[in-house]
């Protein structure tokens, strides 16, 4: 009960960031939930959450998606996909521990830096591949995109909304691979469903303050807790 406490308010704390700021679910889920139950399972059970997110908020603002953006970058990461889910099934789970955190603080790093990267057709298929990788193998595969869209100018209904429906796209990518390699057993399929409820809270929480707070304050916000995140999970893994 008490760990069906905990991953509840580890995804309502990632749902209400994503909802905010355009991203962060599954940098906030994954490494927190891997410090309550084994990371490849923290991984399954943020995608598994993390579509009915964004499948949800993907249809709610369809008018502000980049449809064409969009395709490119998920036909792409089916190319990543494959790889990350070798590095999904035969990583140690501690050194997939290491792996996760130490993603989140480069990801932390990329997104405040404000990097541009580029968004000709090589530059879009080259974060593509790498989302499907993130994607399939530590669930955290938001800060690319991040660094792309903030290089295409855009606006915080049209980041978050093509932000919402690339993810739904690489994650049901990730989903049947995930499914292929047996990833997908009654623990994850119990934590899932238990803590589905959370999501949808967690979104509508997050938008009441999504005009009211200025996007780069709470993006900031959102990354000294990430900060705070991976830094507890490197702690715990070194324990």
């Amino acid at each position: 009960m008490l760990l069906l406490i905990a991953a509840f308010g580890i995804v309502l704390l990632g749902a209400f960031a994503q909802s905010v700021s355009g991203f962060g679910f599954a940098l906030v889920t994954v490494p927190l939930l891997a410090m309550v139950i084994d990371p490849r399972t923290a991984v399954v059970v943020t995608a598994l959450t993390n579509i009915a997110l964004n499948v949800a908020a993907t249809a709610r603002d369809r008018r502000h998606v980049r449809w064409r953006v969009t395709g490119a970058l998920t036909a792409t990461a089916l190319v990543g996909v494959p790889i990350g889910l070798l590095v999904l099934v035969t990583l140690p789970e501690r050194l997939l521990s290491v792996l996760i955190a130490v993603v989140v603080l480069g990801c932390v790093a990329l997104v405040w830096s404000g990097v541009r990267l580029r968004t000709g057709r090589a530059g879009i298929g080259a974060v593509g591949v790498l989302v499907g990788v993130l994607t399939a193998a530590t669930g955290t595969n938001g800060p690319p995109l991040v660094a792309v869209f903030h290089s295409l100018g855009y606006d915080p209904r049209t980041f978050r909304a093509t932000l919402a429906a690339v993810f739904a796209g690489a994650g049901l990518i990730a989903l049947t691979g995930f499914a292929l390699a047996g990833r997908i057993d009654g623990e994850v399929l119990r934590l899932s469903l238990a803590t589905l409820p959370a999501v949808p809270l967690g979104w509508w929480l997050g938008n009441l303050v999504f005009d009211r707070i200025p996007p780069l304050v709470f993006r900031r916000i959102v990354l000294v807790g990430l900060l705070g995140s991976a830094g507890a999970a490197l702690a715990a893994v070194a324990a």
